[in-house]
């Protein structure tokens, strides 16, 4: 038993028994995947349909390589049949990105019959994430946050909120200046830090008085926590 899990003869004799024995393996790592996804996740926020799809995704791609086997002319129309789908998404977090690699991996494994293989792989993998997690391995010590302010096109924009900003902000730059509305209007986008303890809404009062009472936009580069004002 234990040997022809490190076996590829899976894909060699497909049976009913090796089929299941792969689709419930490859499920039962999605979803241990998936539960240290949603643990490890928790605090920046995360899709619940991106969890479902941590689960599916090692099965699906474990009875397509089974399907497939070693048949070239299945290989052919498999690619053609992908070919004409299309998925249509916003580039999604660099770390939900690595978890569809991730998942992808594991479900190559099972398919080829390496199912203890992909299981070792999961643990020591999920393992890893858990104390990167834990440890807030990477994660700035400060929050950087994104501030979009429009103003009318009569108001010095290099100069007009440098004050304000001295006081609420410990660091802050402009990352770009844009026109809208035929000229008539600007928009500023800042990289800035707020201080400790700083009273958002105070702040962005301030900044309200000074720009004529149009949009501001606040909002973080770590969580999407937006204001709208």
């Amino acid at each position: 038993m234990i040997e022809s899990l490190f076996s590829t003869t899976l894909t060699e004799t497909l049976t009913i028994e090796s089929t299941l024995s792969v689709i419930f393996a490859a499920l039962a790592m999605g979803l241990f995947i998936s539960f240290v996804y949603v643990r490890t996740r928790g605090k920046d926020g995360y899709s619940p349909g991106f969890v479902v799809t941590l689960i599916m995704l090692p099965a699906i791609i474990s009875i397509i390589i089974l399907l497939v086997g070693n048949n070239v002319a299945r290989a052919f129309s498999l690619a053609g049949a992908f070919s004409l789908i299309r998925f249509r998404s916003a580039p999604g977090d660099p770390i939900d990105i690595s978890y569809v690699f991730f998942t992808l991996a594991v479900g190559l494994a099972c398919g080829m019959g390496y199912i203890l293989y992909g299981a070792i792989f999961a643990i020591i993998l999920c393992t890893v994430m858990v104390i990167l997690s834990i440890s807030n391995y990477g994660k700035p010590k400060v929050k950087n946050m994104q501030l979009k302010i429009t103003i009318p096109e009569d108001i010095d924009f290099q100069n007009c909120f440098n004050d304000i900003l001295k006081h609420y902000t410990s660091s802050h730059k402009i990352q770009r200046v844009k026109t809208s509305d035929f000229g008539s209007l600007f928009e500023i986008n800042y990289t800035i830090t707020l201080k400790n303890n700083t009273d958002q809404k105070e702040f962005i009062d301030k900044l309200r008085c000074r720009n004529g009472n149009l949009s501001i936009v606040l909002n973080t580069e770590v969580i999407d926590e937006k204001v709208y004002i």
